[in-house]
C-alpha cells in the first residue's frame, strides 16, 4: 500500500513531461484542516473540477499536506503553457465555486483562482544534471 512511508508510485506518460511545484498555507485550525482533508477525499471531489484539470493538459496533481503547509505537485506535458492552462481552467464550469468553497481553510484573499493562490516553489537541489 502507497503511504508517506513506503511512497507513491508515479505513471510513465510515453512525453516529454515537466514538473511544478506550488505551495499554500490552510488556516491554523485542526477542525478546519481535517474537513479540508474530507473535501479532498476522492469520493468528494467535484467531477467538474476533476474534468477541468484534464482537459486543460495537467496530466498529474498531487497534493501533500504538513500540519498547515500544503503543496501541490503538477505533471504536464514539456510544451504545456502552465500560465495559459491555468487560465483556462478558471474559466470552465463550477472551477471558480471550487476555490471559494475551499478558501475557508485557506490563507488566501477572497475570489482568487487557484493560480493566484498557489504560489510557485524554487527548487534548490536536483540530484541529476
Amino acid at each position: 500500500m502507497e503511504n508517506k512511508e513506503t511512497g507513491y508510485p508515479i505513471k510513465d506518460y510515453k512525453v516529454p513531461v515537466k514538473r511544478y511545484c506550488r505551495t499554500l498555507d490552510l488556516r491554523d485550525d485542526p477542525e478546519l484542516i481535517a474537513e479540508y482533508r474530507r473535501r479532498h477525499a476522492k469520493e468528494n471531489i467535484w467531477k467538474e473540477v476533476l474534468d477541468g484539470i484534464k482537459e486543460v493538459g495537467i496530466l498529474e496533481m498531487d497534493i501533500y499536506i504538513r500540519g498547515t503547509r500544503l503543496m501541490m505537485i503538477l505533471e504536464v506535458p514539456a510544451d504545456l503553457d502552465l500560465d495559459a492552462a491555468m487560465a483556462r481552467l478558471a474559466t470552465l464550469p463550477r472551477q471558480q465555486e471550487w476555490e471559494d468553497f475551499m478558501s475557508v481553510f485557506q490563507q488566501s484573499a477572497p475570489g482568487a483562482s487557484s493560480a493566484e493562490k498557489w504560489q510557485p516553489m524554487e527548487r534548490v537541489f536536483h540530484i541529476y544534471d
